[in-house]
């Protein structure tokens, strides 16, 4: 005599199963989004990263945002950098770096640092750090260059020190050399040569 063997279904099993795969996908879609991914910061300059603090970046009263245009005659000035944060003994390490320095077909200068601050205090910004490589403009010849902003927590006061160049520098290798473990925020623009700029007014 054959009997039917009919087997149990778990329905809470099977629904936490679903909603895994419904907040894998939720991430997945979220990333592929990301502007950081879409402009190959995520890659080219830093790891995959969760940001933990705010960071705003603005040009006068242009405010940096991802994949944003600005020329260069509006980063001629360093710019105003504030951080969040709730600790003024937590510091922090600024880094600006262009990623397709001197072009972007053939960036063999990558990446070239623009500015390094340290010893930024938590909830202030980079006025109150101190400025280890002092900001150079972007002055882009060929190409769309990215300038990217990244931020590091320290892991205390005055143990972040400058490099010795601006080209080639990584800043992949820089954190590591200094312990600064993921970045806590990262923010970039595109820069382009302005067909005029620096050249004789008409």
């Amino acid at each position: 005599m054959q009997t039917n063997i009919v087997k149990e279904t778990n329905p809470i099993g099977s629904s936490l199963k679903f909603t895994k795969k419904i907040i894998l996908l939720y991430y997945k879609m979220r990333r592929e989004r990301d502007p950081l991914v879409i402009g190959r910061v995520i890659g080219d300059v830093i790891d995959s990263f969760t940001k933990s603090i705010n960071l705003t970046v603005s040009y006068t009263d242009r405010e940096v945002s991802n994949g944003c245009m600005l020329k260069p005659s509006q980063v001629l000035n360093q710019p105003r950098v504030d951080i969040g944060g709730d600790d003024l003994r937590a510091f922090h390490t600024l880094v600006m770096v262009d990623p397709d320095a001197p072009s972007p077909s053939d960036p063999n200068l990558k990446e070239y640092l623009h500015w390094l601050v340290t010893d930024i205090p938590a909830t202030t910004g980079a006025r109150f750090g101190q400025e280890v490589v002092c900001y150079e403009s972007p002055r882009p010849s060929t190409g769309i260059h990215r300038m990217v902003f990244v931020l590091f927590r320290q892991m205390g006061r005055q143990t972040v020190y400058a490099p010795g160049w601006r080209q080639n520098f990584n800043t992949k290798d820089f954190a590591e050399l200094y312990n600064l473990g993921s970045p806590v925020a990262v923010v970039y623009f595109n820069c382009q040569r302005e067909s005029a700029f620096g050249g004789r007014r008409r």
